[in-house]
């Protein structure tokens, strides 16, 4: 692998863990979110430094190109990144349509005091 890629590798990854460490540090993305985004520059570091690594994850995979397996992973990573915020929508959802029955049931209350007081 040419030294100019593992550079490359090196320094996208190392960009991706520190944006996302200073993104967590001005509140800016919940630490709940950033743990995927730390494994994958991490992942993509590991990968970086040791270029045999991805060779053999390549030919365990049965790939023919180190770039399919690159591509393999990011899908793979895509698809995590995916299922993690449906689970947060679905809770979200969840959550908004108990506040809103909670509220109806105050307007309620709050209604039947008003007519009470009348």
């Amino acid at each position: 692998m040419p030294i100019q890629n593992i550079v490359l590798g090196v320094v996208f990854s190392l960009g991706l863990i520190i944006i996302t460490f200073e993104l967590v540090r001005r509140r800016k993305l919940n630490e709940e979110y950033s743990w995927l985004w730390m494994c994958t520059g991490a992942v993509l570091f590991l990968l970086s430094v040791f270029p045999g690594l991805l060779l053999r994850l390549t030919r365990a995979l049965g790939l023919i190109a180190p770039a399919s397996a690159l591509f393999f992973f990011g899908v793979f990573f895509l698809l995590l990144i995916v299922l993690h915020f449906s689970a947060v929508i679905s809770r979200l959802t969840n959550r908004q349509k108990e506040l809103a029955q909670r509220i109806a049931l105050l307007e309620r209350e709050l209604e039947a005091v008003k007519e009470e007081r009348k």
